[in-house]
């Protein structure tokens, strides 16, 4: 690779969205990390990659442990010395279908928010000194336009009887996140925005969605590219906004 290359992590990135993504950055000519908390499977995934003549690298990433977070930061200060992306891809669902919000476990809700908001928060905090690093760092946080409040108490739209609570309201949180870090960094290079990838055929739906996965990856890819000019503290899809 050469210096002015960039250098992009995506996690949760040996299968489905994350891994689409990691392609399509790759094809950009960015030199990505593939991140998965089994450096075997994430191994696989970017040796399948690097075949295709992609630059992509693969690195142990649990986004849930502590110590894999630290050691994968340690890492890529020592490769890099920075880090020109950062994409949130990690997430999970684990609501129990046809419960009401009600009656689904606390258990439940700390699972869902360990993974898909904390974990997330905890990986920006760490990698962030290394996205300051960088010319024009750019953060994107995967989230959900189940994540919608407005759309949630629209009894016209889509998603209004679409209530998988525990996972729409981590999603609420990661776009309030997004907005709370964005104001820090408004007068920095750095951007960070909140993508809604569409409604994918992925294994997390178990196969149902509207669109295809290299779609559903072109929103993260999108503002994970932008300019000086791209927005700071958005909620998009496909260069849309979507509502809060």
């Amino acid at each position: 690779m050469t210096t002015s290359q960039k250098i992009a992590l995506v996690t949760g990135a040996t299968r489905g969205i994350g891994l689409e993504t990691v392609r399509q950055l790759a094809q950009a000519g960015v030199h990505t990390l593939l991140a998965g908390r089994n450096r075997e499977r994430a191994v696989e995934a970017a040796l399948k990659l690097q075949a295709e003549g992609l630059p992509v690298e693969a690195i142990a990433l649990d986004v849930t442990d502590a110590k894999s977070i630290a050691a994968a930061v340690a890492e890529v200060r020592e490769k890099y010395g920075r880090l020109d992306i950062l994409v949130n891809n990690a997430g999970i669902i684990v609501d129990e279908f046809g419960r009401a919000p009600s009656e689904q476990t606390l258990d439940t809700w700390r699972t869902t928010f360990d993974t898909n908001l904390f974990a997330l928060v905890a990986v920006t905090q760490a990698f962030l000194p290394l996205l300051k690093a960088a010319p024009a760092g750019r953060i994107v946080n995967v989230s959900s336009i189940l994540g919608s409040i407005a759309l949630h108490k629209d009894p016209s739209s889509p998603i209004y009887d679409f209530k998988v609570p525990a996972y729409n309201v981590s999603k609420s949180a990661v776009n309030a996140w997004t907005v709370q870090l964005a104001y820090e960094l408004r007068d920095t290079p750095l951007k960070v925005n909140t993508i809604h990838p569409g409604y994918v055929r992925t294994d997390m739906n178990q196969g149902q969605g509207e669109i295809d996965i290299p779609e559903g990856a072109k929103s993260s890819v999108e503002l994970a590219l932008i300019g000086p000019d791209g927005p700071n503290g958005s909620f998009s899809h496909l260069g849309q906004e979507l509502p809060w």
